[in-house]
């Protein structure tokens, strides 16, 4: 997806900020963008490595943190102009609520990166027996459907049958 000047693109989950750090670039590499990025993390931990990490773009205006959970997003409706959220999912209890709420924040022509482990392989994970909410992929889609998202693309990232999900998701047309 192309990066329009002034982009609003938001990691939401950040964790080790890899999300961050890969939007970033993407503004960085946009003609002219004077756009921002928004991290969000319910981690005051992870909150503090990224303000460590990315000093710099936060001090330029280009990178934003906020601690938050995906069911209240720090934003206004239709704010957001494409965001990304992995291997997050695992920790919500409400799904079509989180959908819900990131579909509010979403622009009208917006995108949501949506990224998880397949859950046959990860049920073999010891870690994910650690409080991870494993989905069938299918429920995740239906999820999104009930919040007002179109999944446009499911690809699958690695080889095999524990290849990695994305889910590229649009705004269903009202």
């Amino acid at each position: 997806m192309p990066v329009r000047k002034g982009a609003v693109l938001a990691d939401i989950g950040f964790g080790g900020g890899l999300g961050l750090e890969l939007l970033l670039d993407r503004l960085d590499q946009a003609d002219g963008a004077a756009g921002v990025v928004h991290g969000v993390d319910v981690s005051q931990t992870m909150i503090a490595d990224a303000t460590r990490r990315f000093s710099r773009p936060i001090a330029d205006g280009r990178l934003r943190l906020h601690r938050a959970p995906i069911e209240k997003l720090p934003f206004a409706d239709g704010a957001v102009d494409a965001a990304l959220t992995l291997n997050t999912i695992y920790f919500v209890p409400d799904l079509p609520a989180a959908f819900i709420e990131l579909r509010r924040v979403l622009h009208r022509n917006g995108l949501v990166a949506l990224g998880l482990g397949d859950p046959g392989a990860m049920a073999r994970m010891a870690v994910a027996r650690q409080g991870f909410r494993l989905r069938p992929v299918s429920e995740v889609i239906d999820a999104l459907s009930l919040s007002g998202l179109v999944v446009d693309q499911h690809r699958r990232v690695g080889k095999g049958d524990g290849a990695f999900h994305l889910l590229i998701a649009i705004p269903a047309p009202r």
